[in-house]
Protein backbone atom coordinates (compact mmCIF):
# COMPACT_ATOMS: atom_id res chain seq x y z
CA UNK A 1 0.00 0.00 0.00
CA UNK A 2 1.13 3.53 -0.76
CA UNK A 3 -0.26 6.37 1.32
CA UNK A 4 0.19 10.12 1.76
CA UNK A 5 -0.26 11.59 5.24
CA UNK A 6 -0.39 15.12 6.59
CA UNK A 7 -0.29 15.44 10.40
CA UNK A 8 -0.88 18.99 11.60
CA UNK A 9 -0.62 20.50 15.09
CA UNK A 10 -1.40 24.12 15.91
CA UNK A 11 -0.88 25.49 19.43
CA UNK A 12 -2.19 28.95 20.32
CA UNK A 13 -1.29 30.81 23.49
CA UNK A 14 -3.26 33.55 25.25
CA UNK A 15 -0.05 35.57 25.61
CA UNK A 16 3.43 35.40 24.04
CA UNK A 17 5.49 32.51 25.44
CA UNK A 18 9.02 31.14 25.18
CA UNK A 19 9.16 27.66 23.67
CA UNK A 20 11.44 25.19 25.42
CA UNK A 21 13.24 22.28 23.71
CA UNK A 22 10.93 19.99 21.74
CA UNK A 23 11.11 16.40 20.51
CA UNK A 24 9.13 15.22 17.47
CA UNK A 25 8.25 11.58 16.71
CA UNK A 26 6.44 12.12 13.41
CA UNK A 27 8.66 10.44 10.81
CA UNK A 28 7.19 7.05 9.74
CA UNK A 29 9.56 4.12 10.15
CA UNK A 30 11.91 4.02 7.12
CA UNK A 31 12.94 0.40 7.54
CA UNK A 32 11.58 -3.11 8.05
CA UNK A 33 8.37 -3.75 6.12
CA UNK A 34 7.92 -0.10 5.27
CA UNK A 35 9.57 2.40 2.95
CA UNK A 36 9.53 6.13 3.57
CA UNK A 37 9.33 7.64 0.10
CA UNK A 38 9.19 11.28 1.14
CA UNK A 39 9.11 13.21 4.41
CA UNK A 40 9.00 16.91 5.19
CA UNK A 41 8.58 18.65 8.54
CA UNK A 42 7.39 22.25 8.80
CA UNK A 43 7.90 24.10 12.09
CA UNK A 44 6.85 27.69 12.81
CA UNK A 45 8.28 29.79 14.34
CA UNK A 46 11.53 28.70 12.73
CA UNK A 47 13.72 26.87 15.27
CA UNK A 48 17.14 28.21 16.10
CA UNK A 49 18.31 24.60 15.94
CA UNK A 50 16.61 21.64 14.24
CA UNK A 51 18.28 18.26 13.86
CA UNK A 52 17.54 14.54 13.53
CA UNK A 53 18.92 11.82 15.74
CA UNK A 54 18.80 8.04 15.88
CA UNK A 55 16.97 7.12 19.07
CA UNK A 56 17.75 4.10 21.24
CA UNK A 57 14.83 2.30 19.58
CA UNK A 58 16.43 2.71 16.15
CA UNK A 59 13.82 5.24 15.00
CA UNK A 60 14.65 8.71 13.70
CA UNK A 61 13.36 11.54 15.90
CA UNK A 62 13.80 15.29 15.55
CA UNK A 63 14.81 17.81 18.20
CA UNK A 64 14.28 21.57 18.08
CA UNK A 65 15.30 24.61 20.11
CA UNK A 66 13.78 28.09 19.85
CA UNK A 67 14.63 31.73 20.51
CA UNK A 68 12.20 34.60 20.98
CA UNK A 69 8.54 34.76 21.95
CA UNK A 70 5.49 33.56 20.04
CA UNK A 71 1.74 33.21 20.56
CA UNK A 72 1.41 30.45 17.93
CA UNK A 73 3.26 27.18 17.35
CA UNK A 74 2.65 25.21 14.14
CA UNK A 75 4.02 21.76 13.28
CA UNK A 76 3.11 19.92 10.06
CA UNK A 77 4.53 16.55 9.00
CA UNK A 78 4.12 15.45 5.36
CA UNK A 79 4.84 11.77 4.63
CA UNK A 80 4.62 9.44 1.62
CA UNK A 81 4.88 5.82 2.73
CA UNK A 82 4.87 2.39 1.13
CA UNK A 83 4.06 -0.65 3.26
CA UNK A 84 5.23 -4.13 2.25
CA UNK A 85 3.69 -7.55 2.66
CA UNK A 86 5.26 -9.70 5.38
CA UNK A 87 6.00 -13.44 5.23
CA UNK A 88 3.68 -15.60 7.31
CA UNK A 89 4.75 -15.86 10.94
CA UNK A 90 4.07 -19.60 10.97
CA UNK A 91 6.55 -20.11 8.11
CA UNK A 92 9.31 -18.20 9.91
CA UNK A 93 9.00 -19.05 13.61
CA UNK A 94 11.87 -21.03 15.12
CA UNK A 95 10.69 -24.34 16.54
CA UNK A 96 12.20 -23.70 19.99
CA UNK A 97 10.26 -20.44 20.24
CA UNK A 98 6.84 -21.95 19.68
CA UNK A 99 6.55 -23.03 23.35
CA UNK A 100 5.98 -20.81 26.37
CA UNK A 101 7.22 -19.53 28.71
CA UNK A 102 10.44 -18.46 26.98
CA UNK A 103 13.70 -18.79 28.89
CA UNK A 104 15.46 -15.42 29.05
CA UNK A 105 18.78 -17.17 28.47
CA UNK A 106 17.64 -18.12 24.96
CA UNK A 107 17.10 -14.52 23.92
CA UNK A 108 19.45 -11.91 22.49
CA UNK A 109 20.51 -9.59 25.36
CA UNK A 110 19.51 -6.62 23.19
CA UNK A 111 15.89 -7.58 23.92
CA UNK A 112 16.11 -7.40 27.71
CA UNK A 113 14.69 -3.87 28.00
CA UNK A 114 11.57 -5.22 26.31
CA UNK A 115 11.08 -7.81 29.06
CA UNK A 116 11.07 -5.53 32.09
CA UNK A 117 7.91 -4.96 34.11
CA UNK A 118 6.23 -1.56 34.12
CA UNK A 119 6.18 -1.15 37.89
CA UNK A 120 8.86 1.21 39.29
CA UNK A 121 10.84 -1.70 40.73
CA UNK A 122 10.84 -3.52 37.38
CA UNK A 123 8.31 -6.12 38.49
CA UNK A 124 5.32 -7.12 36.39
CA UNK A 125 1.86 -5.93 37.31
CA UNK A 126 0.17 -8.87 39.13
CA UNK A 127 -3.08 -8.23 37.24
CA UNK A 128 -1.27 -8.64 33.91
CA UNK A 129 0.50 -11.77 35.14
CA UNK A 130 -2.86 -13.34 36.06
CA UNK A 131 -4.22 -12.41 32.65
CA UNK A 132 -1.23 -13.97 30.90
CA UNK A 133 -1.55 -17.18 32.91
CA UNK A 134 -5.19 -17.45 31.91
CA UNK A 135 -4.28 -17.05 28.24
CA UNK A 136 -1.43 -19.51 28.66
CA UNK A 137 -3.68 -22.22 30.07
CA UNK A 138 -5.86 -22.12 26.97
CA UNK A 139 -3.00 -22.07 24.51
CA UNK A 140 -1.24 -25.41 25.05
CA UNK A 141 1.79 -23.18 25.75
CA UNK A 142 2.13 -22.27 22.07
CA UNK A 143 3.20 -18.70 21.44
CA UNK A 144 0.91 -17.85 18.53
CA UNK A 145 -2.10 -19.44 20.18
CA UNK A 146 -1.23 -17.58 23.39
CA UNK A 147 -1.22 -14.25 21.55
CA UNK A 148 -4.58 -15.02 19.98
CA UNK A 149 -6.06 -16.07 23.32
CA UNK A 150 -4.61 -13.03 25.05
CA UNK A 151 -6.16 -10.60 22.57
CA UNK A 152 -9.54 -12.34 22.84
CA UNK A 153 -9.47 -12.12 26.64
CA UNK A 154 -8.44 -8.46 26.60
CA UNK A 155 -11.23 -7.59 24.19
CA UNK A 156 -13.71 -9.51 26.33
CA UNK A 157 -12.63 -7.81 29.58
CA UNK A 158 -11.93 -4.25 28.40
CA UNK A 159 -14.12 -1.99 26.30
CA UNK A 160 -12.17 0.08 23.83
CA UNK A 161 -12.68 3.84 23.94
CA UNK A 162 -10.82 6.88 22.64
CA UNK A 163 -8.89 8.96 25.17
CA UNK A 164 -6.67 11.78 23.94
CA UNK A 165 -5.42 13.17 27.25
CA UNK A 166 -2.91 11.67 29.66
CA UNK A 167 -0.32 8.89 29.53
CA UNK A 168 -1.08 5.22 28.97
CA UNK A 169 -2.61 3.55 32.02
CA UNK A 170 -0.83 0.69 33.81
CA UNK A 171 -2.25 -2.76 33.18
CA UNK A 172 -3.92 -3.07 36.58
CA UNK A 173 -5.91 0.13 36.16
CA UNK A 174 -7.10 -0.82 32.68
CA UNK A 175 -8.38 -4.17 33.94
CA UNK A 176 -10.02 -2.56 36.96
CA UNK A 177 -11.73 0.18 34.93
CA UNK A 178 -12.74 -2.36 32.24
CA UNK A 179 -12.31 0.38 29.66
CA UNK A 180 -9.24 1.74 27.89
CA UNK A 181 -7.80 3.54 24.89
CA UNK A 182 -5.65 1.86 22.25
CA UNK A 183 -2.50 2.79 24.17
CA UNK A 184 -3.95 1.38 27.42
CA UNK A 185 -4.71 -1.93 25.70
CA UNK A 186 -1.26 -1.94 24.09
CA UNK A 187 0.42 -1.54 27.50
CA UNK A 188 -1.76 -4.29 28.95
CA UNK A 189 -0.77 -6.67 26.17
CA UNK A 190 2.89 -5.72 26.47
CA UNK A 191 2.93 -6.44 30.20
CA UNK A 192 1.19 -9.79 29.77
CA UNK A 193 3.58 -10.87 26.99
CA UNK A 194 6.66 -9.90 28.96
CA UNK A 195 5.54 -11.90 31.97
CA UNK A 196 5.80 -15.13 29.92
CA UNK A 197 9.16 -14.22 28.36
CA UNK A 198 7.97 -12.71 25.09
CA UNK A 199 9.77 -9.40 24.39
CA UNK A 200 7.19 -6.72 23.59
CA UNK A 201 7.27 -2.99 22.89
CA UNK A 202 4.93 -0.06 22.35
CA UNK A 203 4.21 1.27 18.85
CA UNK A 204 2.68 4.59 17.88
CA UNK A 205 1.53 5.21 14.34
CA UNK A 206 -1.42 5.33 11.97
CA UNK A 207 -4.07 2.76 11.09
CA UNK A 208 -5.75 3.55 7.78
CA UNK A 209 -8.99 1.72 8.42
CA UNK A 210 -11.76 1.04 5.94
CA UNK A 211 -14.22 2.58 5.50
CA UNK A 212 -12.44 5.89 5.89
CA UNK A 213 -13.46 7.59 9.16
CA UNK A 214 -14.58 11.19 9.46
CA UNK A 215 -11.36 11.90 11.36
CA UNK A 216 -8.13 9.92 11.58
CA UNK A 217 -6.31 9.66 14.88
CA UNK A 218 -2.95 8.44 16.08
CA UNK A 219 -3.09 4.77 16.98
CA UNK A 220 -1.09 2.51 19.29
CA UNK A 221 -0.45 -1.22 19.24
CA UNK A 222 2.06 -3.83 20.38
CA UNK A 223 5.03 -5.41 18.68
CA UNK A 224 6.12 -8.83 19.93
CA UNK A 225 9.51 -10.35 19.14
CA UNK A 226 9.14 -13.90 17.81
CA UNK A 227 12.49 -15.52 17.14
CA UNK A 228 12.77 -16.45 13.48
CA UNK A 229 10.01 -13.99 12.54
CA UNK A 230 11.36 -10.89 14.31
CA UNK A 231 9.20 -8.01 15.53
CA UNK A 232 5.55 -8.51 14.56
CA UNK A 233 2.63 -6.21 15.28
CA UNK A 234 -0.53 -7.15 17.21
CA UNK A 235 -3.43 -4.80 17.92
CA UNK A 236 -5.41 -5.62 21.05
CA UNK A 237 -7.94 -2.92 20.19
CA UNK A 238 -8.34 -4.16 16.61
CA UNK A 239 -8.28 -7.42 14.69
CA UNK A 240 -5.14 -8.91 16.22
CA UNK A 241 -2.21 -9.33 13.82
CA UNK A 242 -1.57 -6.07 11.97
CA UNK A 243 -1.64 -5.78 8.19
CA UNK A 244 -0.25 -3.36 5.61
CA UNK A 245 -2.70 -0.63 6.63
CA UNK A 246 -0.74 -0.04 9.83
CA UNK A 247 2.00 2.58 9.51
CA UNK A 248 4.48 2.50 12.45
CA UNK A 249 6.05 5.83 13.40
CA UNK A 250 7.80 5.33 16.76
CA UNK A 251 8.60 2.31 18.92
CA UNK A 252 9.97 2.02 22.43
CA UNK A 253 10.02 -0.22 25.46
CA UNK A 254 8.36 2.80 27.14
CA UNK A 255 5.12 4.28 25.85
CA UNK A 256 5.97 7.86 26.87
CA UNK A 257 8.95 7.95 24.48
CA UNK A 258 6.68 7.59 21.44
CA UNK A 259 4.65 10.79 21.95
CA UNK A 260 4.24 12.70 18.68
CA UNK A 261 5.38 16.00 20.25
CA UNK A 262 7.08 16.48 23.60
CA UNK A 263 8.16 19.88 24.86
CA UNK A 264 7.47 22.82 27.14
CA UNK A 265 6.78 26.54 27.16
CA UNK A 266 7.05 29.35 29.68
CA UNK A 267 5.06 32.56 29.86
CA UNK A 268 3.33 35.04 32.15
CA UNK A 269 1.18 33.75 35.04
CA UNK A 270 -2.16 32.34 33.91
CA UNK A 271 -1.21 31.93 30.26
CA UNK A 272 -3.40 29.34 28.55
CA UNK A 273 -2.70 27.10 25.58
CA UNK A 274 -5.08 25.59 23.05
CA UNK A 275 -4.33 22.76 20.62
CA UNK A 276 -5.99 21.90 17.33
CA UNK A 277 -4.79 18.90 15.33
CA UNK A 278 -5.76 17.06 12.16
CA UNK A 279 -4.55 13.94 10.37
CA UNK A 280 -5.39 13.56 6.69
CA UNK A 281 -4.55 10.40 4.78
CA UNK A 282 -4.87 9.47 1.12
CA UNK A 283 -4.32 5.91 -0.10
CA UNK A 284 -2.47 6.20 -3.41
CA UNK A 285 -2.31 2.47 -4.10
CA UNK A 286 -4.09 -0.27 -2.17
CA UNK A 287 -1.90 -3.18 -3.28
CA UNK A 288 1.04 -4.51 -1.27
CA UNK A 289 4.47 -4.45 -2.83
CA UNK A 290 6.43 -7.72 -2.95
CA UNK A 291 9.49 -8.20 -0.80
CA UNK A 292 12.69 -8.02 -2.85
CA UNK A 293 15.86 -9.94 -2.11
CA UNK A 294 19.12 -8.05 -1.99
CA UNK A 295 21.69 -8.73 -4.69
Amino acid sequence: MRARLIHRFEYRYSAPVLLGPHRFCLRPRPHGFQRLLDYRLEVSPEPSQLYDLLAASGDMVTRARFLGETDRFLVVAHSDVETLSQPLVTACLDEDMTRLPVSIGRLNPDLLSNLQGWLPNGQHDPAAVDLAQEALMGSDQRSLTFLQQLIEIIQDRVKYTQRHVGPAWPAGRTLKERVGSCRDLAVLMIEACRSVGLPARFVSGYHLVEPKPERYDLHAWTEVYLQGAGWRGFDASGMGAVDDRYIPVATSSRSDLTAAITGSFSGPPGVESDLEWTISAEILSAGTAPLLSGS
